[in-house]
């Protein structure tokens, strides 16, 4: 099935649209008066009074794949140094016996565990990403949901009608964000905060008042430059901190901490202070699309989701003509991606180069003829023939415009220049998994099936988790989920 995409710019207007003209607001950021909703307050009554039954079933099936890709991605992290120090860390810490850890088993404090399942997820670099700004909603809301879940012995349909909400509710402020925050070096935690605050809140129970405080608390929890995220593993550390901060702030909304519920739209408040854009959009329309729908990509290979589709087209032009890499004399990449300064070096050393290297997704993608799990490998990067083809990629000098702002949203085409002067060119408008294109639950099971047992699950609690997940709808208790992960 393939998903509409929305306009993010022509939502339509609600009857509970905030003011944003900040002349309505005292020197405090306050509004004048308690009648006048806030953009917090808007967002909240959306995620607390949207019955299951009115989000579409397409959201809800997208939700149960983004928390197979998670729990997939979270396999393939769980021994990654940052994963172990975190988990390390947080077991030493000890708590409250309330959610499990993956794969370990042992249960800990509920924010505390979700932080712990994040950071596996996000270090493997291949979980899932929204499409027009890479901010890796559906890592945070699935860890985030199937730990409160699993506390509250929540069914599973709550579960996945709190991810489909939290991720609306955080991919519109990160739509506002973009490309702003990315411009003042703020990396996408700073917004996938809200998917957890609304995720944890919905499944507490939270009432409109409480859960608008938790939108607000979420708003001033969290940093992360996003420079880090590009060079280093504070990538993987910034996804566990936004699901810690955001449950610690719906509970403590729960609990009668109150915020600033104007933060968002206050003058110097979050949406200024990050570069906010099309303000107005953020709460116009709600219902009428779904961002886990529309924007939502599973990653099907691992690496930055917007070098994908430039890895797909490279892959298919050296398919369809059989290219010798040995007779390459230069591959030209055209992308909306050029649009802004990520991109990387070629020779990458380890796999936060490599995931962040164009040069090298498309070289091995080439000499492969695709781009798999194990291409983060190290024994991959020394590889003589991917090597030798990586100075020879670069950019168009004259990439074509973008129809709107948000460049990762857009794929690209790769030209092959051949030393007898042929040129081999393929073009791919979104990778595979991208919503937009229509995300299939065969590719899903693959890369479940495929990076599942790297933690140490056996077969049949693959099978067996997997069957959980797809019949999560139906499932009266998450928490048997949870226990199907760990480890015997």
């Amino acid at each position: 099935m393939t998903a509409q995409a929305h306009n993010g710019n022509a939502r339509a207007a609600g009857p509970d649209t905030p003011r944003n003209d900040v002349a309505n607001k005292d020197g405090t950021g306050h509004p004048p008066d308690s009648d006048t909703p806030t953009i917090a307050s808007v967002l909240a009554a959306h995620a607390v009074r949207t019955p299951v039954s009115d989000i579409p079933p397409l959201a809800l099936e997208h939700a149960k794949m983004s928390l197979a890709s998670t729990i997939a991605s979270a396999s393939m992290g769980y021994r990654i140094p940052s994963a172990e120090i975190v988990r390390r860390l947080a077991l030493e810490d000890g708590g409250a016996p309330q959610a499990t850890l993956w794969f370990h088993g042992a249960p800990l404090p509920v924010a505390q565990a979700a932080r712990v399942n994040a950071v596996a997820s996000d270090a493997a670099a291949s979980d899932d990403s929204d499409l027009r700004s890479i901010a890796h909603i559906g890592t945070i809301v699935g860890t985030t949901a199937l730990a409160v879940a699993e506390w509250l012995n929540r069914p599973g349909r709550d579960l996945l009608a709190a991810m489909a909400l939290g991720y609306e509710v955080a991919g519109r402020i990160d739509e506002s964000l973009t490309p702003g925050r990315m411009q003042r070096g703020f990396h996408g935690s700073v917004s996938t905060v809200f998917g957890a605050a609304v995720a944890g809140g919905r499944l507490l129970g939270l009432d409109v008042a409480a859960m608008t405080h938790a939108i607000a608390l979420a708003a001033t929890s969290i940093g992360g430059m996003a420079v880090a995220a590009d060079t280093s593993c504070a990538r993987e550390y910034h996804a566990g901190m936004a699901a810690m901060a955001g449950i610690q702030a719906a509970l403590a909304a729960r609990a009668g901490f109150q915020g600033d519920p104007a933060i968002l739209e206050a003058p110097r408040g979050f949406l200024h202070a990050m570069g906010g854009q099309a303000i107005g959009d953020i709460v116009r329309g709600l219902g009428d699309s779904w961002d886990i729908v529309t924007d939502m990509a599973i990653k099907l290979m691992p690496g930055a989701h917007p070098f994908h589709a430039v890895a797909e087209a490279a892959a298919t032009a050296a398919r369809q003509h059989d290219v010798d890499p040995a007779r390459i004399a230069r591959i030209v990449v055209s992308a909306g991606v050029q649009h802004t300064s990520f991109g990387g070096a070629p020779h990458p050393r380890n796999l936060v180069e490599a995931a962040h290297s164009v040069a090298y997704f498309v070289a091995a993608s080439v000499v492969d003829r695709g781009f798999g799990w194990d291409n983060l490998h190290p024994d991959k990067m020394r590889d003589p023939r991917i090597a030798a083809l990586q100075d020879k990629v670069r950019y168009a000098s004259e990439p074509p415009p973008l129809p709107d702002r948000f460049p990762h949203r857009h794929g690209g085409s790769v030209a092959i220049h051949m030393d007898d002067g042929r040129i081999h060119e393929a073009s791919c408008r979104a990778p595979r998994g991208a919503g937009s294109r229509g995300i299939a639950w065969a590719d899903v099971q693959a890369k479940y099936r495929e990076l599942a047992p790297r933690a140490g699950l056996d077969a049949g609690q693959v099978a067996d988790t997997w069957s959980l997940i797809r019949d999560l709808d139906h499932l009266d208790d998450v928490a048997q989920l949870a226990r199907g992960l760990m480890l015997r």
